[in-house]
């Protein structure tokens, strides 16, 4: 595929005049239309704005690749737009974007956007190309530069087969790319290995696991013939057929920036060697390596990213039965059946209760598979409905989560002697039924101390009041605003959705009430800083604060994430302080919530709305003053 044809000289932006993200797309979308390569402009636009909602094309190193594939697209396009100050694009560096490739793909193409963003990203990777696009003047001169780049490539890759097919005396090293988009990351990795390879005088071939499958597939005789392995990974790709070889297992931005580094540890035989499972499956090890705590946490959060879509409609289903039967009446002597007592709000609480019946088992089965792979779904299905009907509670389905995932783990190390003709009835046999067996058996051990555990913790969540619900409301709320979605930030979360399901009987959690109202906060708090304190900010932020007013609306607590890591030791003070505030108030009323996400959408939801909008309206308040008298204004903080 020739990227200079699909670069249309009519459609390219040479002095880009946006400074903000929205901008941006909006003034690359309308050369678009205006160009005639889109027949609906709001539809391709919104096509770009969900891929942007998935991740950020800002790729680093001032270059994104927003895309969309859609029926509004008449011929397939690149557009590329070239931008002289810089936009912030919320890039995944955090630096300023200079050169944009907005990609348009109709909706009956061959994966030609795909295509197109491989193609582009092997030819980004080159430092003295994306130099030469930023002097560019002209679309002819850019036209010239990408055919020029592109003949070049061809040819080097011709060399380097060459090369390699005749040079039996270089070292050889095989290495995996893959990002969980399999976009461009994947193949810049790929590039940035082969370049340094090419320069270290070491022969390397490369298997991509990108957007259009896997590529340039790595054989039983390179691995054997390899002097090393790299894997530069942030998603899972098929490892056991590493075993006993040399591995690094790096993240994909490490084959960007650090290949020479990969590469020197490949060869120089310090790298472990690397163990497979004996199964066909991907290894547990495949992901990218980190410490035991991120690995907990990226296990935890694998089961609670699953639990809160159950979690959240189960939870608004029966607020809604509860609010059908206020509306319509429920005699006094019928109060205990509150929510189930006319037909519709029954029908209401019986949908609700069926999705708040998969909430542990689906915790415990997704943070078990994240552990072992597909074996661990079942057993780790097993031991969150085992806590379940066992009264062990959230925290028993977290523990059962990670029981059944290191079980299964063992039973892999257990049977990883047995012959490879046993290898398949060994994931349909052996694991499912030997991993039920042992993680069942300690269940039913483990319930009874955590019903105890689970029963003294409900209690007390359900006695609180007046002050002690003030001040566990108010650690909450803060807990919400020192990380913005980070680790102390979704403990707090998740501590407040465990609470929801011990408390459908009193019509909410007074905890899930305190969380949210303190996650709002940040972004309010921006929202109104940068209406009060306009010399505090720039042009850009006072821009984002309207997007921040809609995030705090919203409960998108990490809204005020780019303040945050602009100026933490003055904003984060600010925002912790009004978060607990808010968090405090509505502890210390006893305001309840039913929904564990929705902000102002879920309103008629709590117990207190118009008092609950109050308290967060306060603590926004405080917190906007705060970071407002603390930040400097901005021609002394430049």
């Amino acid at each position: 595929m020739n990227i200079k044809d699909l670069l249309v000289k009519d459609v390219m932006i040479m002095d880009l005049q946006a400074t903000t993200k929205q901008a941006a797309i909006e003034e690359m979308v309308d050369k678009m239309y205006a160009g005639g390569r889109i027949t609906d402009r709001e539809m391709y636009k919104q096509g770009i704005l969900d891929r942007e909602a998935q991740t950020s094309t800002g790729l680093g190193d001032g270059i994104a690749m927003p895309h969309a594939k859609n029926k509004a697209v008449k011929e397939a396009t690149v557009l590329f737009a070239k931008s002289s100050n810089g936009v912030d694009y919320e890039s995944l560096d955090g630096q300023p974007t200079y050169l944009f490739f907005m990609i348009a793909a109709p909706e009956g193409a061959n994966d030609t956007h795909l295509q197109a963003l491989a193609a582009l990203s092997r030819l980004l990777v080159n430092p003295d190309f994306v130099a030469q696009l930023k002097k560019a003047d002209s679309p002819e001169e850019v036209q010239e530069l990408f055919d020029r780049a592109e003949k070049q490539k061809k040819l080097e890759e011709q060399e380097e087969q060459a090369a390699a097919a005749n040079d039996s005396t270089k070292r050889f090293i095989v290495a995996v790319t893959a990002c969980p988009t399999g976009i461009a990351h994947t193949y810049m990795a790929e590039d940035a290995l082969k370049k340094t390879a090419n320069e270290m005088g070491v022969a390397i071939k490369v298997e991509t696991n990108g957007s259009e499958g896997i590529k340039n597939r790595l054989t039983a005789e390179d691995i054997a013939k390899a002097d090393g392995v790299i894997v530069a990974a942030d998603k899972k790709v098929e490892m056991n057929r590493f075993d006993g070889k040399n591995l690094v297992n790096r993240p994909v931005s490490d084959g960007i920036r650090k290949p020479s580094e990969l590469i020197e540890l490949a060869l120089s035989g310090n790298a472990p060697v690397f163990h497979g499972s004996g199964t066909d499956a991907s290894s547990e090890d495949s992901s990218a390596e980190g410490s035991i705590g991120s690995r907990i946490y990226k296990d935890l959060m694998n089961g609670v990213s699953h639990m809160l879509p159950f979690v959240i409609g189960g939870g608004i289903a029966i607020a809604l039965s509860f609010m059908i039967d206020q509306f319509m009446g429920v005699p006094d002597t019928q109060l205990a059946s509150l929510g189930s007592y006319n037909e519709m709000a029954s029908w209401f609480n019986q949908i609700g209760g069926a999705a708040f019946g998969f909430m542990l088992p689906v915790l415990a089965g997704f943070i078990a598979a994240s552990i072992a792979d597909r074996p661990g779904l079942i057993v780790g299905f097993a031991a969150g409905a085992l806590a379940n009907t066992g009264g062990a509670g959230f925290l028993g389905a977290l523990i059962g989560g990670f029981l059944a995932g290191y079980v299964i783990i063992l039973l892999k190390k257990v049977f990883s002697g047995l012959p490879k003709s046993l290898d398949g009835i060994k994931t349909i046999l052996f694991y499912p039924v030997f991993g039920l067996l042992i993680t069942g058996g300690a269940m039913l051990l483990i319930n009874v101390p955590m019903k105890i555990i689970n029963d003294g913790l409900n209690s007390f969540l359900l006695g609180l009041d007046g002050t002690n619900a003030a001040l566990l409301g108010a650690l909450l709320g803060g807990m919400m605003a020192i990380d913005l979605g980070g680790p102390i930030n979704k403990a707090a979360y998740v501590f407040g959705t465990a609470s929801i399901a011990t408390s459908l009987a009193e019509g909410g959690s007074v905890i899930m009430a305190s969380v949210m109202a303190g996650g709002m906060v940040p972004p309010l708090a921006i929202f109104i800083a940068t209406l009060i304190f306009k010399n505090k900010f720039t042009q850009d932020q006072k821009d984002a604060g309207l997007t921040n007013l809609v995030m705090g609306l919203s409960f998108v607590t990490e809204g005020a994430i780019p303040f945050a890591a602009a100026d933490p030791l003055r904003v984060i003070p600010g925002f912790v302080v009004g978060s607990a505030l808010a968090g405090g108030l509505v502890g210390g009323m006893g305001i309840r919530l039913l929904a564990p996400h929705g902000g102002v959408f879920v309103a008629l939801l709590l117990s207190n709305p118009l008092m609950y909008l109050l308290f967060i309206f306060i603590g926004s308040v405080v917190s906007a003053f705060i970071v407002g008298m603390l930040k400097k204004p901005v021609a002394e903080a430049a």
